[in-house]
Order: C-alpha cells, then structure tokens, then sequence
C-alpha cells in the first residue's frame, strides 16, 4: 500500500501530525519545483530537515514523476499530456522505484494540493500505480482516508459521468473521468510571448 498527501497550507506540526497517525516512514515528493513561495516550511531543505526530527525519511522525486514534464514529446498544444508523460521511461522508473521502496518503507506521496482530485498524485501517478495494483489511500486534511477507488467514484460524480452506461464498459467511464481531469489540471505553458506580457502587466 502507498499513501499519498497534499502539504496544503499546513503548519509543519499539522503535517507530520498526519504523517504519523498513519505511520508513515517516508515521503516522496513528486512536486516539479520542490519549493513553495506561501508555504516555506515546504520547501526542500526545510521539509527533510522536519521530517528528519520524526524519523521519517524524504527522497524527491519530482524528476521522474512530476506533473511539469520537461520533455517536449509530452507537451500538446502547449499542456502536458498526462496520457504521453505515463509513456515515457522515466515515469515508469518512477513507478518502479515506489515499488521497490514501498516494500521496506511506509511510503506517502506528497504534492501541494489539498484535494487528492485537483492534484497529478491522484490523476496520474496513483492511477498507474492502481493499474499495477498497488492499494492507495489518501491522507485527507482531516487525517481520514479516501481510497482510490472512492476518490474516482466522487471525480465520475463531479464530471457526471453515470455509475452505468449500456455502450461503455466501467473501465472507460472511469478512463474518460481520469482523461477529462488531466486535461483540466496539467500544467499548461503559457509560452514566453504571453509570459513576457504577463510581466509587463502593472
């Protein structure tokens, strides 16, 4: 089993608190850019050296499981395909070292987001995790659980998606669910034309 949590706007205290109610041994971070502008009690260094006073370990893996891919060949139309970025080798080698790991380490994902819905933890990478059955069980800010498979059951009911289709089966229901949250929360590359703009702005 992996866990996985989204820091949030959690005073480290709050963090660990979750992190340790759930025996947690390690965390992963597969943020893109380990640092947080509102929040720097999550940036890289500040986090391990925290999480270090708990036992708890920190490796980042943003690299390999990031939402923010850098290679061009997953971009589409300027967005990340999440679709194209779980086809590279490196997302697998990601996948693949969580595997290995989870065997000796009680392991949580962690990104920024405080709902497992909004954020590329749930939509991508626990997805395929999922895929490879691995049981995943997110951490939510109250310290309950919610289950993948609870947390794709809500996301079908905020899209409107129905439990039953006579034409599809329940693997494509959910499949359409996971593509048309990935396609509303990848990050997109606004490009340098309107980031110059951007900065131009008063």
């Amino acid at each position: 089993m992996i866990y996985t949590v989204g820091h949030s706007n959690h005073s480290i205290e709050q963090f660990t608190g979750l992190l340790r109610r759930h025996q947690v041994t390690a965390v992963a971070d597969v943020r893109s850019a380990p640092y947080s502008r509102y929040n720097p009690q999550f940036n890289r260094e500040a986090l391990r050296n925290s999480l270090a006073q708990y036992g708890i370990g920190y490796a980042f893996w943003g690299e390999e499981l990031g939402a923010r891919s850098k290679d061009r060949s997953c971009h589409e139309g300027g967005r990340v395909s999440y679709a194209r970025l779980a086809a590279t080798e490196l997302f697998r080698l990601g996948l693949n070292r969580l595997k290995t790991a989870m065997i000796e380490q009680s392991i949580a994902i962690m990104c920024a987001e405080r709902d497992p819905l909004e954020c590329h933890r749930t939509i991508l990478v626990s997805r395929y995790l999922s895929a490879d059955n691995i049981h995943i069980e997110h951490i939510l800010c109250s310290g309950e659980l919610e289950p993948q498979a609870q947390a794709l059951a809500r996301l079908r009911r905020q899209l409107g998606i129905p439990d039953h289709d006579l034409f599809r089966s329940d693997e494509e229901l959910s499949n359409e669910a996971y593509q048309l949250q990935g396609q509303r929360i990848a990050y997109l590359d606004a490009g340098p034309k309107i980031q110059a703009l951007r900065k131009r702005q008063p």
